[in-house]
């Protein structure tokens, strides 16, 4: 692949929120850049409410061609989420990080506020409908998880193959001794369901939970904890620093990651990368791919007591802990970005 091509990854990115797909659309250009490619960001705002905005923000999207800028032709142009594919560009290839879930699996929960309503139905389809042909112009399709594919398929009726790459911190992630406590990683949002794992204390006596990340239900699970009984014995970091994080990944028994049917999860190979177990939920999507029960980690029922069970073990076992780190630490071990950017560059020549 000549050095010279010129390469856009499409973000649409919400402002003043940093969060996994941020980090992976940097993480991308970096290895682009990497491979000799010059490849930029391409970022347009995202809003999603009222409703009707979405169909305003796909329009933005779709009005915008990225076939050449300042008179100097794009080689490629990869789309990664909701509503970035409906770019034009004669080379488009998607790499979904996710659809704009809330129309999809999430419609009708509490993690949408799309109801079954004639309205919403109304504008769902209207919005699938668009997401079927613009998704299906991609000179090809792929996806960040087999989780992801599976949405697409079932959904949309497209094939998309999936790409893993490592995340953000690989590299700079180390393992430490089997710590005290056990880590929370990422925003506090409903879909994370962090307050399973602050519930889950309550009958964990005498573990404590380390919750590093901000987000807007950090004050009702302050509350809970209170209510709960366990205040004291959940440390509520905030939004830390990489080294901060770094250095509680490390210092942790395991982590605990119990989100509701999540595309990929960061979270669950930076806790192998750093030596640590992962405790998540048999509905708990994307971290299944990597989390095997009693190999890797613990994969419970989406219950406190259950995630209570789970950390209980590895409290008072920490050799089984480490050993249960070590081979998810393999497994992490065994994804590279090199096989990742070589697909999504076959349509640039």
């Amino acid at each position: 692949m000549p050095a010279t091509k010129t390469v856009l990854v499409c973000e649409a990115r919400v402002p003043l929120v940093r969060g996994g797909a941020e980090l992976h659309v940097r993480g991308l250009v970096a290895e682009l850049r990497r491979h000799g490619c010059r490849a930029e960001i391409a970022s347009v705002p995202f809003k999603w409410y009222p409703k009707e905005e979405l169909l305003a923000q796909a329009a933005a999207w779709r009005m915008i061609d990225l076939s050449e800028a300042n008179g100097q032709p794009i080689d490629l142009v990869i789309a990664t989420k909701f509503p970035t594919y409906f770019v034009r560009h004669p080379r488009k290839v998607t790499w979904l990080f996710h659809q704009y879930r809330a129309i999809y699996d999430l419609a009708g929960t509490p993690f949408s506020d799309f109801t079954h309503s004639e309205a919403d139905v109304r504008l769902r389809d209207r919005l699938v409908a668009l997401d079927n042909r613009m998704l299906g112009e991609s000179a090809r399709l792929f996806s960040n998880s087999r989780n992801t594919a599976r949405r697409v398929a079932r959904y949309n009726g497209l094939a998309a193959e999936p790409l893993y790459h490592p995340p953000p911190l690989a590299g700079r992630l180390r393992r430490g001794p089997s710590g005290d406590y056990f880590l929370s990683v990422g925003r506090l949002e409903a879909n994370k369901r962090v307050g399973l794992a602050i519930a889950a204390l309550a009958h964990a006596p005498g573990a404590r939970l380390v919750v590093a990340g901000d987000g807007p239900l950090r004050p009702q699970l302050e509350a809970d904890a209170s209510a709960a009984g366990v205040a004291d014995r959940v440390t509520f970091a905030g939004a830390v620093d990489d080294d901060a994080l770094i250095g509680l990944y490390a210092g942790a028994r395991a982590v605990v990651f119990p989100p509701y049917d999540e595309d990929y999860g960061y979270i669950t190979l930076e806790a192998f990368l750093s030596g640590k177990p992962v405790i998540t939920t048999t509905d708990a999507g994307g971290p299944l791919e990597f989390v095997e029960d009693g190999v890797t980690g613990c994969v419970v029922d989406p219950t406190p007591d259950a995630i209570a069970g789970a950390i209980d073990r590895l409290a008072r076992d920490p050799a089984r802990a480490s050993r249960l780190g070590d081979a998810g630490c393999e497994r992490a071990g065994s994804i590279t970005w090199d096989g990742v950017v070589e697909r999504l560059l076959e349509c640039a020549a």
